[in-house]
């Protein structure tokens, strides 16, 4: 099987698990700047004991380059998990994260998040560099 067979996509204003990535089209080079990734930004992901988001990783993978590079890896560890049962903890992860960046040159800003129950998400944004 091959990853690809693994990995689902979708737009991300219709779909709830699907990465949304926010940083800015065109950035200059060498200067830092910020990414936030998340899931269930236009329709809420469950954020339960039994139902959650449990990572997002971003990753860059330059223009005319093989591989990408791993650049943030987000884990949500908290779903309301508790002695007294499930959902009765006193914590709650979103999953919401930020880094700051800096890139040399263009490519490709990929996200990558685990449903627990719904398994692999996907998206993309194209990053310009000036």
């Amino acid at each position: 099987m091959k990853h690809c067979d693994l990995v689902q996509s979708g737009d991300w204003k219709g779909e709830k698990h699907v990465p949304v990535i926010e940083a800015p089209a065109k950035v200059k080079a060498g200067e830092r700047f910020e990414v936030r990734v998340s899931v269930g930004k236009e329709i809420p992901h469950p954020n339960t004991t039994e139902h959650h988001i449990r990572w997002i990783k971003l990753s860059f993978k330059p223009k005319d380059d093989k591989f990408p590079y791993e650049v943030a890896h987000f884990d949500f560890c908290s779903h309301g998990e508790a002695v007294a049962g499930a959902n009765q903890g006193p914590s709650h992860c979103e999953p919401f994260a930020s880094v700051q960046m800096k890139v040399s040159k263009p490519g490709t800003l990929l996200a990558l998040s685990y449903c627990n129950i719904h398994g692999y998400w996907e998206s993309s944004a194209e990053l310009e560099v000036e």
